[in-house]
């Protein structure tokens, strides 16, 4: 064994060692960037070799293979698709926000397109990418052994930009990652100019210049307390959102010509792939999460970025477009942790000030190296320009010494001993040629020789002045502002984007609900009815088609939460704003886009529940059925209804939902029936139940009469709460007949009764008046009517109009029908 030199050793020991002679190998070699010039050593050697092979901006561009080959043979001794695709992000201008590298061809794109294989594409170094390598040759960076030994290359480039922070930087070593983002170059010019002047300022007064991060691809940051507080600690979460703009069609034309309302997409968050995204929006559409969009169209093309969503009319564009910032990576969080090496060797989670203090650190050591190696070659100059003006009084001679020579040696000793000059000197006139020493001028050499010893001068001055090479660095800085700088891409906004609830994008107002027999739901801006004269046709409400009718007409908020009960008793809830408004001839849209109800459903009642019930006091939901049966259950119980739906009422076979009310406990029902008997009873005869209860009788029928309406009316000692949200001492009766009739009766002629009998009469029921179709309770005359028939007209007529008279009358016209129509549903606004 020891012959051929094998050592046992513990597998532990050895997996350790090697582990940790891999980790800092990727975490120094290959992954963290150095805070001083902000670059991997892949970015590096790429460009030091463009440097070597003269790629300078104004040079021609050559192949990208070249570039590659040239880094791989000389520098970086790995994979040449790893450099190649390190090449390829220098020169995007959506990955960089000033790229280091001008490359021609196909470099990729956005949608995540791979860039043309390394033979055909060609680069050269952009104007940044080249003054990364300013003054190299001036002694002002450390050069170390290539991988084989036969080269030297820079440990680090003397950058005159912070280039960390200008392009930022994403790396992922060995148990620990780097997240930097991009940054504007005046901005960061003006911070490290403050911070040299004052080296004890914090990260919160940089903010007075550096604004938070500008993204090569634009877009908006939020919230400025959280940003300078990830910028102080070095790590944190930024939220950024894609820029989107709303464009409101044009309502006043005509409907084929109406300009579509549309979302446009103009800008996307940093390292998002377009494509991607666009992928992500369309699923959304797909899996129902975003109602209204009627297409989505990618018009990006080489002026710029943009992504269209065509809307359909009923939408509501800003809650599109809160759900596009909730479900998609329109809107991320760009994790910021600015770790980074320090020294070429240690990595460290570093603060804004950090940063910009070490990058100052070296600019210090760069301009320092730099004058010192100006000032050796300054001296040198004049050491030279002094052997030339002492020749120039005597030229002939100089002339005549070196033309009689024997050879080199001896014209240098001659010239030596002839006019005192030193070895170096000597040599300079002698590489000068006869030709050249011939018409040498003594003033020229003067000046030349004062010009000289004027740099002298300020290069001492400044070796020996830190604030002179402060001064330097400013100068320089701000000369890099004037030929790089550009506006701001990023817009910050102040405050946090906070979780946009989506009600309060839309508008509190009044609103009309209406559900068809055959399952449809549509919602309606009331304005659309106009108020007519008592006993008119009305217009038309929507189209029908077939048998389909209108069954539930309901007056609520856009806010409220609607309750919607089916003859199966169960309930389900939406936002009435999820609701698309439709116009009043439109059909709506189905039921079961909205509830997770099926096909044989059919809804029996509807009502809304708004905040403004918290403060009337509302504590039940008073449900009636077609038969007669009653139950008070709390209204707790139907706050979280899952889309899924809930239990609301356990019904007989024969039976069905009829009504639902609102009520504080302690209010006063009444019921109506469609052979026009009626009841009113006090509502602690009902007793609470719970959801899956029966109930008990509420008002005993004779055999084909059924439950039309039902009202709760409070007390006069209560706020009022109810459906009909009046009181006793003022309050009528107003009922509805299906051949077009109806009337009003003041509430003090129905007594009150106990629950459970079979009450009184409240309309004189005739061949010509047609059974009851709707009831409400309502107080003073400022409210609406609006009836709706069968065949989808609709009358909008005033309270006032329709005369008060007794119980066991007819009632007079409120609305004319056609032949074969009748009024399916009534309501009052």
């Amino acid at each position: 064994m020891a012959n051929n030199k094998v050592e046992p050793r513990e597998i532990v020991e050895e997996m350790r060692g090697s582990y940790i002679d891999y980790a800092m190998s990727v975490i120094v070699a290959r992954a963290l960037p150095d805070v001083r010039d902000g670059l991997k050593p892949v970015h590096r050697r790429i460009l030091y070799a463009m440097h070597e092979d003269g790629l300078t901006h104004g040079a021609k561009y050559r192949k990208s293979a070249t570039v590659i080959g040239s880094t791989l043979g000389r520098y970086h001794p790995h994979g040449d698709v790893a450099v190649y695709d390190a090449l390829v992000r220098m020169a995007q201008d959506f990955s960089m926000r000033y790229p280091l590298i001008d490359g021609q061809g196909n470099f990729g794109s956005i949608d995540g397109d791979p860039p043309a294989a390394m033979r055909y594409s060609e680069t050269r170094m952009s104007r940044v990418g080249e003054a990364m390598l300013q003054d190299i040759g001036k002694d002002t960076a450390d050069f170390i052994d290539n991988y084989d030994g036969t080269r030297k290359e820079p440990v680090v480039l003397p950058s005159p930009l912070p280039q960390l922070l200008l392009n930022g930087t994403l790396g992922i070593a060995v148990g620990m990652a780097t997240n930097i983002p991009p940054h504007n170059i005046r901005e960061v010019v003006d911070a490290t100019v403050y911070l040299i002047d004052n080296p004890k300022a914090a990260t919160v007064d940089l903010f007075e210049f550096i604004k938070g991060p500008d993204f090569p691809t634009g877009g908006i940051i939020y919230n400025r307390k959280e940003i300078i507080e990830a910028y102080s600690q070095g790590k944190g979460p930024i939220t950024t959102r894609g820029k989107a703009e709303i464009a409101e069609g044009d309502p006043s034309t005509g409907s084929g010509q109406a300009k579509k309302t549309q979302i446009v997409i103009t800008e996307i968050p940093y390292q998002v792939n377009k494509a991607s995204l666009v992928e992500q929006f369309a699923k959304l559409v797909q899996d129902k999460k975003i109602d209204g969009v009627r297409d989505i169209r990618d018009e990006s093309d080489k002026d710029g970025l943009r992504v269209v969503f065509d809307l359909q009319r009923d939408a509501h564009p800003q809650k599109i477009l809160n759900r596009l910032y909730k479900f998609s990576d329109l809107q991320k969080s760009f994790h910021l942790n600015m770790l980074a090496l320090v020294d070429g060797l240690q990595p460290k989670v570093l603060s804004l000030v950090e940063i910009l203090q070490y990058f100052i650190d070296h600019r210090r050591q760069v301009v320092l190296r730099r004058t010192k190696y100006d000032l050796e070659r300054a001296k040198e100059r004049e050491h030279i320009l002094e052997g030339l003006h002492k020749c120039l009084a005597d030229i002939d001679r100089v002339i005549k010494i070196i033309r009689g020579a024997a050879d080199r040696e001896d014209a240098k000793v001659k010239l030596m001993k002839g006019f005192r000059l030193t070895e170096i000197q000597a040599n300079a006139i002698l590489d000068t040629r006869l030709a050249q020493l011939a018409r040498l001028e003594r003033q020229k050499i003067e000046d030349e020789l004062k010009e000289i010893r004027e740099k002298i001068k300020e290069f001492s001055a400044t070796l020996a002045s830190p604030k002179k090479i402060d001064s330097v660095i400013k100068k320089e800085l701000a000369q890099s502002q004037e030929a790089f700088g550009d506006e701001r891409r990023t817009k910050l906004v102040v405050q946090g984007v906070g979780e946009i609830a989506e009600e309060d994008l839309v508008p509190q107002e009044d609103t009309i609900i209406t559900i068809t027999q055959g399952g449809y739901i549509k919602r309606i801006n009331p304005s659309v009815y106009k108020i007519q004269k008592r006993g008119g046709k009305g217009i038309m409400g929507m189209k029908t088609n077939g048998d389909d009718i209108v069954e539930h007409f309901l007056f609520a908020k856009t806010h409220d939460s609607l309750l919607v009960f089916t003859d199966s008793g169960k309930v389900f809830q939406a936002p009435a704003y999820e609701i698309p408004e439709a116009t009043r001839v439109s059909k709506g849209r189905g039921l079961l886009n909205f509830f997770e109800m099926t096909s044989q459903d059919r809804v029996m009642s509807v009502f809304a529940l708004g905040k403004e019930d918290a403060d009337a006091k509302v504590k039940y939901l008073l449900l009636i059925t077609k038969n007669g049966i009653i139950k008070k259950t709390p209204l707790e119980d139907f706050k979280s209804v899952r889309r899924s739906g809930l239990i609301a009422i356990t019904l007989k076979k024969d039976d069905g939902l009829q009504a639902v009310r609102k009520t504080t406990g302690a209010d006063e029902i009444i019921i109506v029936t469609k052979r026009g008997q009626s009841i009113r009873f006090r509502e602690k005869d009902v007793r609470p139940m719970g959801r899956t209860a029966s109930g008990t009788h509420g008002i005993r029928l004779k055999k084909g009469d059924e439950v039309v309406g039902m009202d709760a009316i409070a007390k006069s000692s209560n706020p009022p709460a109810g459906g009909s949200n009046t009181k006793p001492q003022d309050a009528h009766v107003l009922v509805v007949m299906e051949n077009g009739y109806g009337k009003r009766t003041a509430l003090k002629e129905y007594r009150l009764q106990s629950r459970g009998g079979s009450g009184i009469k409240t309309a004189n029921i005739t061949s010509k008046t047609g059974e009851l179709v709707s009831s409400c309770v309502l107080s003073g005359e400022e409210e609406d009517l609006i009836v709706i028939s069968r065949k989808g007209h609709v009358i909008r007529t005033a309270i006032s109009s329709i005369p008060k008279i007794s119980r066991s009358t007819q009632g007079v016209r409120i609305m004319k029908l056609e032949a074969g129509d009748k009024v399916a549903s009534a309501a009052c606004a």
